[in-house]
């Protein structure tokens, strides 16, 4: 005779295979808002996220958080909890639990209490919604499901995010199309008032980084600033914005120092020279990163030759473009295309003219990212144009802590022509066209 305990270990096999055999054809990641269960079709979730950081939109809903830079992508942040009207849990730190949505080809941050988990189901089991769910607009919610004694509001995320011709009422959201998510502006205005200037701001400062990899920071802060106010000059609204690639060069056009990917012209050379400092040692060392293809070193030792006759030097030239790199040792080069201070420490030979077997002892050239371990003597001069601004913010600061650790006493940092070093533990020696620093003593 079966005891009670047996009844009960069969029914529950008999329960376990049933939901073994069920058909799972819907899955959905749940999340809770406001102390209410809900769920979106797994498909339309891109991925999840945390975030603290995102960019304020001028004009937009009251529920667009921002914008948030994604590894290079700029998408708009819905906060659903006020979209919906519902309370807003209050958080320590400010980070933000996030679902990355995939809706018609465009990409949405959405902002919720809770991630959960993932639920399948039988898309049978899907209820109609009902009225009695009055916290959200029922005609955003595409069903109800029970599983496992949890009740689930099941989000029509497509309708959410879609503005249909019907539904012309619905506020707009920020899409793909727009510059970087940017709402066009409610009516027209002569000249952006302060809060819209720096709102158009830090949104180039957030677009720069994903469209050209250059990262503002206080290295570069001032001339971003200058830039902007010159960029601002007769645009407003959206065409304050970066549309894309072209906007981004032509607004970085100003930034790169002179004669970026050539021999330096006779007068920046002549400004470099002016800035080295008298050297008590025979022996000069000094880094060159991000060489490229060799024109800036070439220019820089020809430089150190006229600046220290009597002096030895080695130049540690660093580029992790592999090509560039392994090619500029044996570049030749036609006369006319040299500039004069270069002339004099050239030599020709059966296909064109090279720089002279001292010069080229004077240089190694090495295929090496310089985030890496960097095996450098004590150096006395560091040559760093247009170079740090292209790393993130951290890895800049790391540089510059490196700078500290390897310079001699009275090194010298050579940057870009607008680039500069923070006042604290540096400070400026050079200006125009020249940026160059010496650490505080």
């Amino acid at each position: 005779m079966a005891t009670v305990r047996d009844l009960e270990t069969v029914n529950a096999e008999l329960q376990e295979q049933k939901e073994r055999v069920e058909n799972v054809d819907f899955k959905m990641i749940t999340f809770s808002l406001a102390g209410k269960d809900y769920g979106v079709d797994i498909m339309n979730v891109k991925e999840i996220a945390k975030a603290d950081k995102f960019t304020y939109v001028p004009n937009a809903a009251s529920y667009v958080r921002g914008v948030y830079n994604l590894r290079g992508d700029i998408i708009p942040v819905i906060d659903l909890r006020s979209f919906f009207h519902l309370p807003v849990e209050q958080k320590d730190g400010g980070i933000e639990n996030m679902l990355i949505l995939s809706i018609e080809d465009r990409v949405y941050g959405t902002i919720v209490d809770m991630i959960d988990k993932v639920v399948g189901i039988n898309s049978e089991s899907i209820q109609p919604p009902h009225p009695i769910f009055g916290d959200i607009n029922i005609k955003f919610i595409s069903g109800v499901v029970e599983k496992q004694g949890d009740l689930y509001i099941i989000l029509d995320v497509v309708r959410i995010f879609s503005v249909s011709e019907d539904d012309k009422t619905k506020p707009r959201l920020p899409e793909s199309g727009d510059t970087y998510y940017m709402p066009p502006p409610v009516q027209e205005t002569p000249v952006p008032d302060t809060s819209q200037a720096e709102s158009a701001l830090d949104f180039i400062r957030q677009s720069l980084p994903a469209i050209r990899r250059f990262y503002p920071s206080p290295l570069n802060e001032t001339w971003l600033r200058s830039r902007f106010a010159d960029w601002s000059v007769g645009r407003q609204g959206p065409d304050l914005q970066l549309r894309g690639v072209e906007d981004a060069d032509a607004f970085l056009a100003r930034f790169y120092s002179p004669s970026t990917g050539t021999f330096w012209n006779d007068e920046y050379a002549a400004a470099v020279k002016a800035v080295l400092p008298d050297q008590a040692s025979n022996t000069i060392q000094i880094w060159n990163m991000g060489c490229g293809k060799g024109y800036e070193t070439f220019s820089f030792a020809c430089i150190l030759k006229s600046r220290y006759p009597d002096s030895r030097f080695k130049i540690w030239a660093n580029d992790n473009d592999i090509m560039a790199i392994s090619q500029a040792p044996n570049m030749l080069f036609d006369l006319d295309e040299v500039p004069e201070y270069c002339r004099i420490h050239m030599v020709r030979g059966p296909n064109g003219y090279t720089f002279n077997q001292e010069i080229k002892d004077a240089i190694l050239f090495e295929y090496h990212d310089v985030l890496n371990d960097n095996s450098l003597p004590d150096l006395d001069i560091i040559l760093a144009r247009d170079i740090l601004s292209f790393f993130p913010v951290p890895e800049q600061e790391k540089l510059a802590a490196e700078f500290t650790e390897r310079l001699k006493n009275r090194g010298l940092v050579i940057l870009g022509t607008n680039e500069e070093l923070g006042e604290t533990e540096w400070r400026s020696v050079a200006k125009q066209p020249v940026s160059a620093f010496m650490q505080r003593d």
